[in-house]
Formats: structure tokens, sequence, C-alpha cells
């Protein structure tokens, strides 16, 4: 730090003489030049009292130890990117310049950076927006999806060159080949990171066509998994109506997109192997299940055949045939009984008819008439004379032989 020594032609020779006098705004300014040129920037710790935010977006604060304090301010330009919020009573390094307020006439420092003294900037930031989140439920296991048990499309958001899409595609092409794989390339590391990732899970969601998505990424600092622990990235995957599978970093790696996430995997190769399951062993299955179905239905039929033949041999399946043999039996009686009854009623009407025949042959007219005899009838009304008074004389008759005819006329009556 350079040393401040007052010019003695600035300021009174004795009592009488002031020599140069000042204006307040002309010697705070000097202060002020003083005061910001003399002193270079410098981390100061202390702990935040008096935390104001303004609506401009401004903090306003005090550092303060045991002894003094000091103003501070940041402006919104830098706070913006604080990765933790600070409190009252907290304690912190804040690292800026001195300056001079010079309508209030006060010094402050104009704070560029701010860390928590102690743990970690990250680590706070981290573990304060899983509170947040976790007390507001976006981890509550009620809004956890399931995950298709057969997947058909699969959307994968993360960065097109890195190690975590060929641990992806390596794995799902091996378990399970005819699964479709859709990737959204997004940055995984640094300021846009978060924006590209939640736009990638609301495009997905858009489409519409995806049944599971795999967010994620290999291995790293907390810092270079940052963007999956951004509150932007944890609601995206809340709102998301497609479950999703967080793989971020290694094993031992959580992060705030593990806790929403419908399913956490420690590795990308291992949200591979839990969002499609492998396509040999499936079929091991299936063949070995089919195996035994096939010796159960065997086995069932077999037992049913044995049962079917015991019941064919008990008496009650006996009994219907040996009911329909005796019935046959009596069939075959009654026919040969009733043949038997309709020759015998054939030959009595056959003896019958022979008897009438022998009784129309003797009545038959055409038979007697063979025997000598002869019709004789009228021939104006054909009617068969009986009495010689049935003609008179000249009457015209007709007399019928066995064979053949001869008409007269009557010329004498007796």
């Amino acid at each position: 730090m350079s040393e401040f020594v007052f010019q003695k032609d600035d300021f009174y020779t004795s009592e009488s003489d002031p020599g140069r006098i000042y204006t307040v705004s002309e010697i705070t300014r000097e202060i002020k030049g003083t005061l910001e040129d003399g002193f270079p920037a410098m981390w100061i710790e202390g702990e935040v009292s008096n935390l104001k935010k303004h609506s401009s977006g401004h903090l306003y604060f005090s550092l303060k130890d045991t002894e003094a304090q000091i103003s501070c301010v940041m402006w919104r330009g830098r706070n913006q990117y604080l990765l933790f919020q600070p409190q009252d009573g907290m304690k912190v390094r804040t690292f800026g310049k001195l300056s001079v307020y010079e309508r209030q006439g006060r010094y402050q420092l104009d704070v560029h950076e701010i860390r928590p003294a102690g743990l970690g900037e990250l680590q706070l930031a981290f573990e304060a927006m899983k509170k947040r989140l976790d007390e507001e439920g976006l981890f509550n296991a009620e809004h956890k999806k399931p995950l298709p048990e057969f997947p058909q499309r699969i959307g994968i958001v993360t960065s097109p060159t890195g190690a975590a899409i060929r641990d992806i595609f390596s794995v799902i092409s091996r378990r399970f080949p005819s699964v479709e794989m859709i990737l959204r390339p997004a940055r995984v590391q640094g300021e846009e990171a978060s924006t590209e990732i939640s736009e990638a899970i609301e495009e997905f969601n858009q489409y519409g066509e995806i049944d599971v998505i795999i967010i994620g990424r290999g291995g790293g600092s907390l810092e270079d998994l940052w963007a999956f622990n951004e509150e932007l990235v944890a609601r995206a995957i809340f709102q998301s109506k497609i479950p999703i599978v967080s793989a971020v970093g290694h094993e031992i790696d959580f992060s705030i997109s593990d806790f929403v996430a419908d399913v956490r995997a420690p590795t990308p190769s291992a949200a591979a192997e839990i969002v499609v399951k492998n396509r040999g062993e499936l079929m091991q299955n299936i063949h070995h299940w089919i195996g035994r179905i096939v010796r159960h239905l065997e086995n069932n039929i077999m037992r049913y055949r044995e049962r079917i033949d015991a019941f064919q041999r008990s008496y009650g399946f006996r009994w219907p045939r040996d009911r329909i043999r005796e019935y046959r039996l009596r069939i075959d009686d009654l026919t040969k009984n009733l043949e038997s009854i309709l020759i015998h009623r054939l030959g009595n009407r056959k003896s019958g008819i022979e008897g009438l025949r022998g009784k129309l042959h003797s009545l038959n007219p055409m038979d007697v008439l063979k025997r000598g005899y002869s019709i004789t009838t009228r021939v104006r009304d054909d009617i068969v004379l009986t009495r010689s008074s049935d003609v008179e004389i000249d009457e015209k008759v007709l007399i019928r032989f066995a064979q053949g005819s001869i008409r007269s006329i009557v010329e004498e009556i007796e």
C-alpha cells in the first residue's frame, strides 16, 4: 500500500492564514481518489450482517468482526452468478476494491466475489439447493414415474463427443439391438449447459414419441458436474411427462438431477443397463419358460389321458355301452318279429286278393259271354235289355258277343 502524504501548501500555515479552503465535494473527491488508488483489490473475511437485496438486484450488506465493520455492495451484474445465497451471520471471504460513496461521505467495499469461509462455495450451494427443492417436494417418491419394461425409442441428452454417449450406445446396442436411440446433443459443462439440457428435455416432451430419457455425462469435479445441479435442470426433469434416468458422473457422484429424476443410475453405462433388458437373457428365459410350459402341458395331457382311460374302464362308462348293446339286440329281435308279422300279413292279404280275383273273374261279363252268352242293349239309350217288354217292334238293338257285336231290328216280341 502506498503512503499518503498531504502537501504542505494545501493546508493552513497558521491559525490566521487558513490557506486553501475545500468544499465538501472537493475534499470527498480527494479522499475517494486517494483511497481507491491507494488500496489495491483485496480479500476481506468477516461475518455478513444487515443483508438486503434491492429491487434492482444489487446486494447491500456489512462485513464485521468483534471490533469493526465495513459496508459492502455487490452489483447485480456480479451477484447473479453466485452459486449460493449469502445470509446474515454467515462467515464469508469477499474480494473487491475500496470505494467512496460521495453522497453520504462513507467508504465501502465494492465486492467482486464472495466465497464461504470454510465450506466450499459449490458444496454449500449444492446443499442449499438440495434442501430447498426437497422442501418443495421435488424429490418425493410419489412423483416418480415407472420406467417402461420394453422401451422402443430412447431419448439421450448428453455431449455428442463424450464417453457417456459411446458407453450408452454400446451397451444398448449389445443388450437390445432393435431399440431406437435418439441423441439430442447438449453441452454438459459450462454456463450454457443447464439451459441446453433443460431445453432438450422439453423438446423430447414436445416430440412425445419417446418412451424414456437418459440424461448424464461422465465423471468430473463438482464444478464440472454443476450443470446437473442447476435449478433450471431440476425443474425441467420434474415437469417431464416422460420418465427420466439421471446418470451423472461416477458411482460416488451425486447431483440434484439424481434426486429429482425418476431413477438414478451410478454411471451412463448403468443407465443403459437399467433402461433396456438383455435380449439374450430374455430369449433364454423365454425358451426356458416355453420348455416348462410344454412339459407342464405334456404332463397334464398324460394325466388326463390316464384319467380318461380309467373312466372308460369304470362301470359308469361300461354301463351305457352295455345298454346300447342290449337295445341293439332288442331292435334286431323286434325287426325280425316285425318282418315275420309283415310277411304273414302280406300272405293273408295275397290269399284274400286271389279269392277276390277269382270272384271277379267268375262275375266278369266277358267271361260269361265266352260261355255262349250275349248282352243286348237298345241302341237309342244303350240300356241293357233283361225283358222282352223293354223293346218295341222295329226298334234297333245291339247284341254283344265274347268276340264282336251285331246290330238288328226287332221284328217280333214273344
